[in-house]
């Protein structure tokens, strides 16, 4: 991509079998039609890539907590910190996905609406907290997530979003890598 970064995009075209197996299975899981930028940039790396492929899809793709909660913690924390790839990009998948709340609703544009349940925006604003300050959760967080209705087993699931997305942050801010012109035509 951009000769001064250490991340090049390895297209699915130019990629080794094992990479493009991997980009297979992010395809399938997310239902997308190519490979993002996202995984195209480590994609010279297969041990890297299936690592991060494995961190993702288990903590965003599978779980008992509604995707949407997490895509919505992943945009929040990703705008929050001015990450504008992983800020657009989930954007695009929380808003495909919030339409079930309204036709014409933007979930993005309204993380505080009514339309939105308890749940959700307790889950957004407690582990947007745990992304951003870490250090500063304390008892009664855990407690609000409780009160919201998450178990045990939920509230770890989305704690997990917090060093999920400072990791997608990361990736994406240091490898340099332009919002996917295919996510884009999603979004209009």
């Amino acid at each position: 991509m951009q000769s001064n970064y250490p991340f090049t995009i390895v297209p699915y075209e130019e990629a080794t079998p094992e990479v493009k197996l991997i980009y297979d299975d992010t395809k399938r899981a997310l239902g997308l039609p190519f490979v993002l930028n996202w995984f195209a940039c480590q994609g010279s790396n297969p041990l890297l890539l299936q690592g991060n492929w494995t961190k993702l899809r288990t903590t965003l793709v599978e779980g008992s907590v509604p995707n949407l909660i997490k895509q919505l913690i992943i945009y929040n924390v990703s705008a929050q910190r001015g990450c504008q790839y992983c800020a657009k990009a989930h954007a695009v998948f929380a808003n495909a996905m919030g339409k079930s709340l309204g036709d014409n609703f933007v979930v993005t544009e309204n993380l505080d609406s009514d339309l939105i349940p308890v749940s959700y925006r307790t889950a957004v604003k407690v582990v947007t907290k745990a992304a951003l300050q870490s250090a500063s959760v304390t008892a009664t967080d855990f407690e609000q997530l409780a009160d919201a209705g998450f178990d045990q087993g939920e509230i770890q699931e989305l704690m997990a979003q917090a060093d999920l997305v400072n990791m997608l942050n990361t990736i994406a801010d240091i490898s340099g890598i332009k919002i996917d012109n295919a996510l884009l035509e999603i979004d209009s």
